[in-house]
């Protein structure tokens, strides 16, 4: 148990930029009370005694906003960032290293007893708001974005986003992060799927980007076989010299 608390406070100061102190984490993140709750409630659940292994989830909810079924399985060092509004089902499985932020929902789709819960694999980081719905497995190290509505498998590394959720094309999904990370900007979690014109035109800005620095290399390259001495260029940090190209050229 010790060991278990030890790892949580660690995957904290590891994963939130806020916390300061072991003490601070420990009497104000209600993530970590929602799973020290959760470990003695799932306890009592495998050893047979079910209805105080629900009434400890229930005060656990009560004190944290998080409800987190007693029959649910929860791997090591999973990070519940902030935690209102968590809803995690009993036959839910949650990998090692996972991240859940706040909303977020681990639900079924069906009456039926027996598996009706999402598997999240190990490293899973599912955004605010998210749901995801009945027995199916988000591959490890995939990323789900905020408010996406999941109700298919997702693979290995993928990205999925949206309403219903789709995967994002992986390659272009990482040529629009590396742009958006040279202009210091982080489009996580959202897609040209959004019926959203700012997000559409946030998108449109990066795919524009990435499209002419690639456009720029290859006239680059193209000078260098000419045998051009060319400076070192970053299109995207704004330090092509026009004026040296022009006198190339001329």
């Amino acid at each position: 148990m010790f060991n278990h608390l030890r790892e949580d406070i660690a995957v904290v100061f590891e994963r939130d930029p806020a916390a300061r102190s072991t003490f601070e984490v420990l009497t104000t993140y209600p993530g970590v009370h929602a799973l020290l709750f959760h470990r003695l409630a799932h306890f009592l659940w495998t050893h047979g005694l079910r209805w105080l292994a629900r009434f400890l989830s229930h005060l656990g909810r009560w004190f944290t906003g998080i409800e987190i079924h007693p029959g649910a399985t929860i791997g090591r060092r999973v990070f519940i960032d902030h935690g209102m509004g968590v809803v995690v089902g009993e036959t839910a499985e949650i990998g090692d290293e996972c991240t859940l932020y706040h909303g977020v929902t681990l639900g079924g789709t069906t009456w039926n007893k027996g598996k009706r819960h999402p598997t999240l694999g190990r490293g899973v980081v599912i955004g605010a708001g998210a749901k995801i719905l009945g027995p199916i497995t988000i591959g490890e190290n995939a990323k789900v974005g905020s408010n996406a509505v999941v109700v298919k498998d997702v693979p290995p590394g993928a990205t999925a986003v949206g309403v219903p959720a789709r995967i994002l094309d992986s390659d272009q999904a990482k040529i629009r992060a590396e742009t958006a990370e040279k202009m210091g900007f982080s489009a996580y979690a959202i897609s040209q799927d959004m019926n959203d014109p700012m997000v559409q035109a946030i998108h449109a800005i990066l795919d524009h980007t990435a499209a002419n620095d690639q456009r720029m290399q290859l006239i680059l390259k193209a000078l260098e076989k000419l045998g051009a001495d060319m400076h070192t260029v970053s299109v995207a940090e704004e330090k092509f010299d026009v004026n040296y190209l022009n006198k190339i050229v001329d």
